[in-house]
């Protein structure tokens, strides 16, 4: 379940070749349908973990994490790329971010009872890639950290 928020998400200007991603896809009506928005300098986003997401009573399963944490970077990375050409970030773009690497660190048990809230920043780019960071927050504790190298395509 996601939490709504007034503006357009980011994954809602995705090019469509990666619409039905289990994790981010707009199209993907049995996916997480994860929606991450820009704030700043980095993208914010929150989702209500369901109970068919556990991995043990009131723990969030490690792999959802981890697809949550690639998913909202690529998105990250997505708009930094776009931000930095001066494209308009509110239609679909046709440019895409793949993941070249993900590293999780699991920090404490994720609990499933409230939202939760992923913030990532651009910690580098460098030609094709830009390196995002992740940090997740249940209960306002950070349960997880995150960084992915994403790699730029053109579908």
């Amino acid at each position: 379940m996601v939490l709504k928020m007034e503006k357009k998400a980011l994954q809602d200007k995705s090019p469509e070749i990666i619409s039905n991603c289990w994790g981010c896809g707009r199209n993907n009506e049995d996916g997480l349908q994860i929606k991450s928005y820009w704030e700043g300098n980095e993208a914010i986003c929150t989702w209500k973990p369901q109970k068919y997401h556990l991995a043990f009573p009131g723990i969030l399963n490690g792999g959802i994490i981890a697809t949550i944490i690639d998913c909202h970077c690529l998105s990250t990375a997505n708009t930094t790329y776009l931000k930095a050409k001066g494209i308009e970030t509110n239609e679909i773009g046709q440019e895409s971010f793949i993941t070249g690497s993900l590293f999780v660190k699991y920090l404490k048990p994720t609990p499933v009872d409230k939202p939760i809230t992923l913030r990532a920043k651009v910690k580098e780019t460098k030609g094709r890639k830009i390196t995002v960071t992740c940090d997740l927050y249940s209960r306002k504790k950070l349960c997880a950290t995150g960084e992915v190298v994403a790699i730029k395509i053109t579908p």
